[in-house]
């Protein structure tokens, strides 16, 4: 059960009304208690989604890898679903969950952002260069950030709130997956 206020969107207007029409999902429901944030929210979703450095895919894996870091259940649920929009295979995004990408790049992908996770962001120059090696450029470095930096707001929100789970919830680890 929730433990913070929640909107519906015939208590709000603009944006918020607009978002909480067509996406009336319990996340967007507890955020929208605060129209300015919420607001400040869906426009840095929509510059990371239209960044182009990361491809969906890409991003799915990063929001689901440390969803699983910071053990949210609801951003888990949520990005298990979104990455199968994107492609991103059960299988993938279980190993992804543990930080194993698909093949080398996604593998630069997740182990960046487990340096930037493990560090604060304080890469070496030699951690900065193997993430270009890899194909990524300084956009795709920003975009990670980002990604981190969403998925820590909103694993965060859903613990304080308790937000209900509203997509099919993602599978425990694979044991031999996490091994």
């Amino acid at each position: 059960m929730p433990r913070l206020q929640v909107a519906e969107p015939s208590s709000t207007t603009g944006v918020v009304a607009q978002t909480l029409a067509s996406a009336p999902i319990n996340i967007f429901k507890g955020l929208a208690a605060h129209p300015r944030l919420f607001e400040g929210y869906l426009a840095f979703s929509k510059g990371l989604a239209e960044g182009g450095a990361l491809t969906a895919l890409e991003r799915e894996l990063v929001m689901l890898f440390v969803s699983e870091i910071r053990d949210c259940d609801y951003c888990l649920a949520a990005h298990t679903m979104l990455g199968a929009k994107a492609g991103l295979s059960a299988e993938a995004a279980m190993a992804a969950r543990t930080g194993e990408g698909g093949d080398e790049k996604q593998q630069a992908l997740l182990d960046f952002t487990a340096i930037i996770l493990e560090s604060d962001g304080f890469v070496t120059d030699e951690e900065l260069s193997e993430f270009r090696r890899a194909g990524y450029d300084d956009r795709a470095v920003i975009e990670v950030i980002a990604c981190i930096t969403i998925m820590t707001f909103t694993n965060l929100f859903n613990h304080v709130h308790e937000t209900e789970i509203d997509f099919p919830e993602a599978p425990p680890i694979d044991q031999e997956l996490a091994d």
